[in-house]
């Protein structure tokens, strides 16, 4: 085993493939409440975008499908907080994000949760981190 240790300090973004950046940055932005960090072009007619929970250092790239590629929706494996789980589903919910019907509680130590969808389809999760 090697005694150098890696230089990985954090992780800085998470790439989801978006069909539709323009309908992705409204949804992560007016129905999550994100932050649009970054959007400039780049490699003729893409787009790189940007998405930050507003105290968040870790964010989404909403980056534009390979071409030829035809994304389908992903388990994404990304889980995001709140102090408020009951709040923030119902919020979702009122705002016409496709999220469970209900909170999931299996108990401690595993705390409230639920799993929506973005436009895309690919699903992420919302635990309460009190």
């Amino acid at each position: 085993m090697s005694t150098t240790t890696s230089r990985i300090g954090q992780i800085n973004l998470v790439m989801i493939p978006s069909t539709d950046q323009d309908r992705s940055i409204e949804f992560y932005v007016n129905a999550l409440g994100f932050e649009k960090r970054t959007d400039i072009p780049f490699g003729g007619s893409y787009r790189w975008v940007e998405v930050y929970p507003p105290s968040g250092t870790t964010g989404i790239a909403l980056a534009p499908p390979r071409e030829g590629d035809e994304p389908t929706p992903l388990q994404t494996g990304i889980s995001l907080t709140t102090d408020d789980i009951d709040a923030t589903h119902a919020h979702l919910k009122s705002s016409g994000v496709d999220v469970d019907a209900e909170v999931s509680r299996m108990g401690d130590p595993v705390p409230p949760m639920f799993w929506f969808r973005d436009p895309d389809g690919h699903t992420l999760m919302v635990a309460e981190q009190t």
